[in-house]
């Protein structure tokens, strides 16, 4: 076990410990979910630190790839359900779809020939 890595991955837990209280506390939805993303970074890192402090670096690696992976896919979700503004037609595209305004008024859609 190398003292750097050690190191390194004391640093990395507190900024993890800091990423959590921006998740706990971020004034907006938004913040909590860029705190939630730096935090997921923070954790492959220190998957991978602790891979090469128990010299099995390939082993760690395939799972800070795996929470990579499933921490983007995560992101992308909750964004977009963000973007819609939650659940319900009532809220968001919904209401652009149902009610004929917003970004979705004007253009040619497949009835008007369009062929989206």
């Amino acid at each position: 076990m190398s003292p750097v890595f050690v190191g390194l991955a004391a640093f990395i837990a507190v900024l993890m410990a800091v990423n959590f209280v921006v998740v706990a506390k971020g004034p907006t939805v938004f913040d909590r979910l860029l705190g939630t993303g730096a935090l997921a970074t923070n954790a492959m890192l220190l998957l991978v630190l602790i891979g090469y402090i128990y010299d099995r670096p390939d082993a760690y690696l395939d799972l800070a790839i795996t929470y990579a992976i499933l921490n983007f896919i995560g992101v992308v979700a909750v964004a977009k359900y963000q973007e819609r503004g939650g659940p319900g037609p009532e809220r968001g595209r919904g209401k652009a779809m149902a009610g004929g305004e917003g970004p979705e008024q004007g253009r040619p859609g497949p009835a008007d020939g369009g062929g989206r």
